[in-house]
């Protein structure tokens, strides 16, 4: 049975990573998906996928942090589909490492911009046009700021925190409206953004370690937590930050 069959969904941050595995994953359950990044050519490569699988997608690039972006993806899905029913917030950005004392506030702003200004736009022109129907409102977090502090990584901490916060917002303000929002928190990921992390094999073995079940996700066992988040089999599920982290928010050893 295909969970999200004949829903509309919107993916951010969908040209690499969780995004992309997750915009496949809702596709194969019967969603018709738009999907969004900057990156124009492997969006596009990302929806010819798609569609010779038997999926229905279409493309627009664009960056979360430009507001008329947020609103012509929702006109897309409308325009194209008839209804927007599911969306992923997904989008996001390590941003600027180092001494907090040493990180300038153009790379803070742009940090907070990207991962939690773009997750409340998106928000912002998703909302109005579930309320008709009702939907699954998705955004991504981290286990960095919410269950775990890391030194260096002040800006993503803040803005991935502020993620959470949003989500109980959100999750309060329009759970009378059959609206329900939630915080997908992912730990450690096989993505290109984790390789920004470091990827010397000593870096490696430390964010595997950390973890409880001593390893790092794939993006496709993350997109199945997304999946279980935007389909009715969460129905009474709202106001969550979800923990996909592989033990790393219990794990002391």
């Amino acid at each position: 049975m295909q969970r999200l069959l004949n829903k509309v969904a919107i993916v951010t941050g969908a040209s690499s990573g969780i995004g992309r595995a997750t915009a496949k994953l809702f596709a194969v359950e019967g969603a018709k998906v738009v999907v969004a990044a900057r990156r124009q050519e492997e969006l596009d490569t990302l929806v010819k996928e798609i569609t010779q699988a038997g999926g229905s997608a279409i493309a627009l690039a664009g960056n979360v942090i430009d507001e008329d972006y947020a609103k012509a993806l929702v006109e897309l899905a409308l325009q194209e589909y008839g209804s927007l029913d599911i969306a992923f917030n997904n989008a996001g950005t390590l941003g600027a490492s180092g001494s907090t004392p040493d990180i300038t506030l153009e790379a803070w702003n742009d940090t907070i911009n990207t991962n939690l200004t773009g997750a409340f736009l998106g928000a912002k022109y998703q909302i109005p046009a579930m309320l008709q129907t009702g939907g699954s409102l998705i955004f991504t977090s981290s286990f960095v700021g919410y269950t775990i502090g890391m030194p260096e990584k002040a800006a993503y901490s803040a803005s991935k925190a502020g993620v959470i916060g949003l989500t109980k917002a959100l999750a309060t303000e329009f759970g009378s409206r059959s609206i329900r929002v939630n915080a997908l928190v992912p730990g450690g990921t096989d993505t290109p953004m984790a390789e920004k992390f470091g990827t010397a094999p000593e870096v490696i073995e430390f964010v595997k370690q950390i973890h409880a079940l001593k390893r790092t996700a794939t993006p496709e066992e993350i997109a199945k937590s997304a999946l279980y988040l935007a389909s009715d089999d969460s129905s009474f599920t709202t106001g969550t930050a979800m923990l996909v982290d592989g033990g790393v928010s219990i794990n002391k050893t």
